[in-house]
């Protein structure tokens, strides 16, 4: 897949054609342009608002919203830079989702932990559970996200997990390199002081372990072992999808905290019925797109 949060994208071209035949009515371009950037625009979302069905509904909605408002587009800019402000913007401005409450700081995160009972496990029992240790392993490290505002959020997804640098960044934000740089400084900053001073998986003197909270999980279903949220055999991780050649070097305790967002979950494919279909047909974009 090719990131358009990288500067090495090479999908511009492509773009352009396609939203030309789309402005011009063509259903099947603009079907393939929506099909080309909606992983992309659901795994932001998903992980702005950390539950799948709150990220299809937000995706929607900035699908929606670039449909109605493609032909504006004159090519003035990238595509891809049009495009994600749109997308960006609708997330930032969006009414808050029900899994955004989760958790609304740091303090509540630890407080959350500090309240789940403790149930070790032997060895035997951590292979037997494996499945349901990386749930928690997820669901855990999603819940930090949520515990960074909004705008802080943003800008950690694009710049910490789809390797946005400070001029894309920047360009889709609509803010200054300098800023873009700060801004991720100070998200990645918190994140880290956080889970330097709290989890099990950057700092081993850290006591909270993933193992000990599944059971407590699974018997009040905060994790459904018949649902699985985030560790499913279809999903990949952001590392295989964004970076699939890179080489990390594990040397530090920050390379440690880096590589663990870049194994969280990547959702690659999807029923093009269930997101494209109620858009594609809409009598009113229809007539917006005078589509055919």
């Amino acid at each position: 897949m090719d990131n358009p949060f990288s500067n090495t994208y090479t999908g511009e071209k492509t773009d352009s054609a396609l939203v030309f035949e789309a402005q011009n009515g063509s259903t099947q371009a603009l079907e393939e342009l929506l099909l080309k950037h909606q992983p992309f625009i659901y795994n932001v979302a998903w992980k702005m608002v950390r539950h799948p069905a709150d990220a299809k509904d937000l995706t929607q909605e900035a699908l929606i919203k670039i449909v109605t408002s493609l032909s504006k587009f004159q090519g003035k800019s990238k595509f891809t830079t049009w495009c994600y402000r749109i997308v960006v913007n609708h997330f930032l401005e969006s009414k808050r989702k029900p899994g955004e409450e989760v958790f609304t700081g740091f303090d509540a995160h630890a407080n959350g932990l500090e309240n789940t009972p403790d149930t070790s496990m032997t060895e035997a029992e951590k292979q037997e559970n494996e499945t349901y240790i990386k749930e928690m392993n997820y669901s855990c490290m999603s819940g930090m996200l949520l515990c960074l505002n909004r705008d802080q959020r943003i800008v950690y997804i694009l710049g910490e997990m789809f390797d946005a640098d400070h001029t894309i960044g920047s360009e889709i934000l609509d803010i200054s390199k300098e800023n873009y740089r700060k801004r991720l400084s100070r998200a990645r900053k918190d994140m880290f002081n956080y889970m330097n001073n709290k989890c099990g998986l950057v700092n081993p003197d850290n006591p909270c372990r993933c193992h000990k909270k599944v059971q407590f999980a699974l018997d009040n279903k905060i994790i459904d072992a018949k649902h699985l949220l985030f560790n499913r055999k279809e999903h990949s991780n952001f590392k295989n999808v964004i970076k699939p050649d890179a080489d990390f070097m594990l040397e530090t305790v920050e390379d440690k905290f880096d590589e663990l967002y870049r194994q969280m979950p990547f959702k690659k494919d999807f029923d093009k019925k269930t997101f494209l279909q109620d858009i594609i047909n809409d009598k009113e974009i229809n007539r917006a797109m005078r589509l055919n």
